[in-house]
């Protein structure tokens, strides 16, 4: 399962989202790719201050935030 987390540097919610997925991920194995925003134009377009994204295998899960029971019953197979 891979997780791919737009963010940017500075983004506190960014923070905190990434310490959701880190938590769960010491008790699941998944890959999380992190993409920082200001580093494309086009991404820096389309989310602009609407960070973090979290996709799950490609699919929108998440905007802002989720907590820890939310994205643990969507890494349920």
């Amino acid at each position: 399962m891979e997780l791919t987390l737009y963010t940017r540097h500075g983004c506190h919610l960014c923070d905190d989202m990434k310490a959701v997925i880190n938590r769960l991920r010491q008790r699941r194995p998944v890959t999380l790719i992190e993409i920082d925003i200001s580093t494309d134009i086009a991404l820096e377009r389309r989310y602009g201050q609407d960070i973090p994204v979290l996709l799950i295998d490609g699919t929108e899960v998440a905007r802002h935030r989720i907590g820890e029971h939310d994205l643990r019953l969507l890494l349920v197979p």
